[in-house]
């Protein structure tokens, strides 16, 4: 198969695109150094099979590693009570976090949760929930915002009283503005580290 790397292939295009992913790939001198190899012919070998092989691209005059091959792998089986081992053919494609989530943008931020008042949607407390910046929102979404100069994250709502925020743990009561309420985002993802 055209993509197909040797053992030792693999193991280098695993550390360079653990430590340059997105970011252009620097001279060969640079790379060798970083990594510990003796000559720059090593490294210039490496980089030309994984040009050849389409894990490497150009992008700009300079050389990037092909995105296909960056994040995690998205398997296409779906896990009911789990699965002993991923089989290769179940492998759908790669997806970075970033891109799915558009965490590269300058309007998403990144804030960890402390507190257990979303439970019921799933948020609980250490996870990390990515926010888009916007001062808008939509009845039912999950927003972060700043309630009389007080940051929180709650579902947002409204009635015939106003705009309030509602968390999503019956232990606690609604939140209505004693004098202002504004949106700093709306909740796009979460993310948790297990253990």
């Amino acid at each position: 198969m055209k993509n197909e790397l040797t053992e030792r292939q693999k193991t280098f295009f695993e550390k360079l695109s653990g430590v340059f992913n997105q970011r252009a790939l620097p001279s060969y001198e640079t790379i060798k150094n970083i990594f510990g190899y003796k000559s720059k012919n090593s490294i210039k070998q490496y980089i030309e099979v994984l040009k050849n092989k389409g894990f490497l691209l150009f992008k700009d005059e300079n050389l990037y590693i092909n995105p296909e091959y960056l994040g995690a792998k998205l398997v296409s089986s779906y896990v009911k009570a789990g699965f002993a081992s991923i089989m290769d053919d179940k492998i759908e494609k790669r997806i970075s976090f970033d891109s799915l989530l558009n965490i590269n943008s300058p309007s998403t931020y990144v804030f960890k949760v402390s507190g257990d008042s979303m439970l019921d949607v799933g948020i609980f407390d250490g996870d990390y929930v990515i926010i888009k910046k916007t001062p808008n929102a939509s009845i039912g979404d999950i927003v972060l915002a700043i309630v009389d100069r007080e940051f929180t994250l709650k579902t947002y709502k409204e009635d015939e009283k106003g705009p309030y925020l509602k968390p999503e743990n019956s232990n606690y009561p609604i939140i209505r503005p004693k004098n202002s309420l504004s949106i700093f985002g709306v909740a796009i993802g979460i993310t948790r580290k297990i253990g």
